[in-house]
């Protein structure tokens, strides 16, 4: 393990995007609001801060077009429930804020011109998916203490928690009926996770025991509902084999809205998702595939469904809407995520969020759509000649990564490298069906489809067969380092906050991931012989090439333990390995001297195992 320090590699050539380039576009804006004032419409949302060691900051523009940061230097809106987090903040009438600070995860009230104030007391509990429910006082958020978890109201003036409903081991989008009387929320237990099955309940607010499941199931994945009237609720479920919008009814009746093999929902990684907004009585909806997500109008009447989504490629699982506005997230090839306004009536589209200094476009690579042996890919290269490649794999495993402006990619492209973006199968974005592929077989699928894309690319002539790596994090570095031990195809691999066992893996994290394996690879103790098959850890001497290895030393998703074992069991059978640690981050860079010496790191690397890039 050696301590990280920036590379010298050369980084300063013009026709080249720096890593400083990277770290000061990393991050995309979250949780957007738009909040109807008596001065016109204002729209607020979160960003990242890398400079600012990786806080983000809510921020507010106003009816005048002017931007200011609410939260003030040193306060982070960001919470660890089910440790990636979930929605933490609200706007306030007149201006002010409710929102969930990182340093002591308690829910504080901003009111403008003051400081923040606690609302809650010092403890072990976490806050997130934040609500304000019309009409009352008080914040609705998921609580979190240690593994138990339940919807509660806060106070905005101060007083005790009161517990809402406590129903299900996990839960999100808390929801208050207009007349008042019901609360809706999504729940579901283990060994579930909220892609597989989660149930949409309504109960009266005065007693929550009498719960009833009006959609989803086991095998049905509902991850957002919002009110429609007293009686129905939208809903996004895949009870199709698509995240499509249901109107549902309290007695369980249902319509898809949109009947079409698109998803207009995702993975809810992160609690307080919103893939669609209601606008009076049309709803606002992103929908797509992991190719391309686009933003639109859908009449629930008559299910015509209205294009809004402008140039952008990709719009975000974050969408609000108010006084005939949508305000998202919008990105492209050449544009970063930003946060768009797109006025219902006319379509026109402005971007609200400050501008990012970008590299000369002639630096940027396009995304090429492919296909290879039935795996998803976007490819990335100056042209079509043979050269180096690295394929990028995502995390999660049940996630994706979309063809957008990524000057991650870019720093790489712009050396002679190609890269390969590969949605394996298990990638979220393409139906239930895909996603299911990887039902027991993490360790099989993704690895045989990064294989498969590499033999494919030498085949089709794009790629050097003794100069092709494979990086990835968390679940991409799993599947990183499968990849090297499992495969001959890969010179080299760069794993970043890897799993590489699985059974102590799934032993040592935390609850929201403790029984995801059963899913992914199959349950204990009946499975051991397929976690013993593909555990990097136990078949390390079988590595085709050397790995390089990062880590965060406050990461309670993969604790730096899998990545200090394997690189000790590659060192064992002689195999080149080094680990990479970085005080201060968790699971994922935020901290753009973090980001910069990552970078240079893999750069270096790679220009060494493959003896430059030309």
């Amino acid at each position: 393990m050696v301590t990280m320090t920036p590379d010298t590699t050369p980084d300063t050539t013009p026709d080249t995007i720096r890593a400083i380039d990277v770290a000061r576009t990393d991050g995309s804006p979250l949780w957007v609001e738009a909040v109807p004032t008596p001065a016109g419409l204002e729209v607020w949302w979160d960003e990242p801060r890398p400079h600012e060691a990786g806080r983000r900051c809510v921020v507010r523009r106003t009816p005048d077009g002017r931007r200011h940061d609410v939260l003030p230097p040193g306060w982070n809106a960001r919470n660890r429930v089910i440790e990636y987090g979930g929605r933490s903040w609200r706007p306030l009438p007149g201006g002010g804020l409710v929102f969930t600070h990182w340093g002591d995860q308690r829910l504080h009230r901003l009111d403008p011109g003051g400081e923040p104030v606690p609302l809650t007391p010092e403890g072990p509990s976490r806050y997130a998916d934040l609500c304000l429910p019309p009409g009352r006082q008080e914040v609705w958020a998921v609580r979190e203490i240690e593994d138990v978890r339940d919807l509660v109201a806060v106070p905005l003036d101060g007083g005790p928690v009161r517990v809402l409903v406590r129903a299900h081991r996990f839960l999100m989008n808390p929801r208050l009926s207009p007349d008042g009387r019901h609360v809706a929320w999504i729940g579901w237990d283990h060994p579930n996770m909220p892609w597989d099955g989660t149930e949409l309940c309504v109960a009266p607010l005065d007693s929550p025991g009498e719960r009833r499941v009006i959609a989803g199931g086991p095998a049905e994945s509902v991850v957002q509902a919002e009110w429609r009237d007293d009686g129905s609720l939208y809903a996004v479920t895949d009870a199709t084999g698509w995240w499509n919008v249901h109107h549902v009814t309290l007695d369980g009746r249902r319509r898809n809205l949109a009947p079409l093999p698109m998803e207009f929902g995702d993975a809810p990684w992160k609690l307080g998702g919103t893939w669609f907004a209601v606008a009076g009585s049309r709803l606002v909806t992103v929908y797509g595939t992991a190719d391309g997500k686009r933003l639109g109008v859908l009449d629930p009447d008559t299910g015509e469904l209205t294009d809004l989504g402008g140039p952008a490629t990709h719009w975000y699982g974050t969408v609000s809407a108010a006084d005939g506005v949508a305000v998202g997230v919008a990105a492209s090839p050449y544009t970063p995520a930003q946060v768009t306004a797109v006025r219902l009536d006319d379509g026109e589209h402005t971007v609200v969020s400050a501008s990012k200094p970008l590299p000369d476009r002639s630096l940027l690579p396009v995304p090429e759509p492919a296909v290879i042996e039935g795996v998803h890919v976007h490819l990335y290269a100056q042209d079509a000649s043979t050269r180096p490649y690295v394929l990028f794999v995502h995390g999660g495993p049940t996630s994706s990564r979309p063809p957008v402006l990524d000057l991650e990619v870019a720093y790489f492209t712009s050396r002679g490298l190609g890269v390969a973006v590969v949605n394996y199968g298990g990638s979220t974005g393409y139906g239930r069906a895909y996603r299911e592929r990887l039902r027991h077989q993490w360790g099989v699928v993704d690895v045989e489809d990064c294989a498969k894309v590499a033999r494919g690319l030498v085949a089709l002539g794009r790629a050097d067969a003794a100069r092709i790596a494979v990086r990835g994090g968390s679940a991409g570095g799993w599947t990183t380092v499968a990849a090297l031990v499992h495969t001959d195809v890969f010179a080299c691999g760069v794993a970043h906050y890897a799993i590489t066992d699985p059974e102590s893996w799934a032993a040592e994290t935390h609850d929201f991931e403790s029984r995801y394996l059963d899913g992914l690879i199959g349950p204990l103790p009946a499975a051991r012989d397929r976690y013993t098959e593909r555990s990097p850890l136990l078949h390390a001497a079988q590595a085709s090439g050397p790995c390089l290895m990062f880590h965060g030393l406050e990461d309670a998703i993969v604790d730096v333990a899998q990545a200090e074992r394997f690189t000790a069991e590659l060192t064992k059978h002689g195999k080149e390995c080094t680990l990479h640690t970085f005080p201060g981050e968790q699971h994922g860079w935020r901290r753009e001297e973090t980001i910069v010496a990552v970078l240079e790191a893999e750069l270096a690397f790679y220009d060494r195992v493959f003896g430059g890039f030309a």
